[in-house]
């Protein structure tokens, strides 16, 4: 089975892609044709989605599904009259909760992701940046300063989940290898001795560690399967040994890691 899908938003799309993708990922052997439509913003930009929409469903002889998240009447008015089946994250929400707080919504736009001059988005900004500054090690300075610590051997998944807390939660979270050299000295380096409460492991199967450094140094021992098994066998007693909390990132997806991560550390 073959459909597409469309994301229709008047701002980045990213809020209604989330929720589009989490329920679709629901269903197994449907292949899903992804159309993206951000900042529709226009009436004349909301019928050229709805002639985007109708063209798909002839080519295809199936309606489309539209998830939108346009806040503007006039423009919401326009997509739905497409030949689709549409959800409207915004209609469905919005007015329960309205109806449960008492009071009426804005209607504002890009309220999501829009907030530049907020304390909020200057804090992600710091965030990300300090992140890139301390990511593998390169630096121990201001150490103290991070909300997390990853540590684990290299190419584990530490560097994509130190930017996901940095860019979706605002965290400051720097990243340290767990190289041969602090296995053979039988102890964590002793800047990470002082930050202990702020750390957390990440392992990997070492079937798929070797994959991934064969892809970056092949044929080499770095990349060799023995070379991946003493290396995550190493650092798994040393975390076990430090009271280190880690989890296998072999089968997690970074937003499944960073939420363990939250949630483990207490972080808020």
């Amino acid at each position: 089975m073959r459909r597409t899908v469309f994301f229709v938003s008047d701002s980045t799309g990213i809020t209604v892609e989330t929720l589009g993708h989490s329920l679709l990922s629901q269903f197994e052997g449907v292949d899903f044709t992804l159309v993206r439509r951000p900042f529709i913003d226009s009436e004349e930009e909301a019928r050229e989605v709805v002639a985007q929409i109708a063209a798909s469903a002839r080519s295809e002889g199936a309606r489309p599904i539209v998830f939108t998240t346009l806040v503007a009447p006039r423009l919401a008015k326009i997509v739905h009259l497409a030949d689709a089946f549409i959800v409207s994250c915004f209609e469905t929400f919005l007015a329960p909760l309205e109806s449960e707080l008492g009071v009426s919504s804005n209607h504002a736009i890009g309220r999501t992701h829009g907030a530049i001059d907020s304390s909020d988005y200057k804090k992600r900004i710091e965030a990300i940046n300090y992140t890139m500054a301390h990511d593998d090690g390169v630096t121990d300075r201001n150490l103290a300063e991070a909300d997390v610590v990853l540590v684990g051997v290299s190419r584990c998944g530490k560097t994509p989940t130190s930017l996901y807390l940095a860019m979706q939660f605002g965290l400051k979270a720097a990243n340290f290898p767990l190289i041969p050299e602090d296995f053979e000295r039988g102890q964590l380096p002793s800047c990470l001795q002082k930050i202990r409460r702020k750390l957390f492991g990440l392992t990997i199967l070492p079937e798929r560690l070797a994959q991934i450094r064969a892809e970056r140094r092949p044929n080499s021992r770095y990349a060799s399967l023995e070379n991946c098994r003493d290396e995550v066998d190493a650092a798994e007693r040393m975390m076990r040994r430090e009271g280190i909390q880690w989890l296998d990132s072999s089968r997690k997806s970074i937003e499944e890691i960073a939420a363990t991560v939250l949630q483990t550390l207490q972080i808020r």
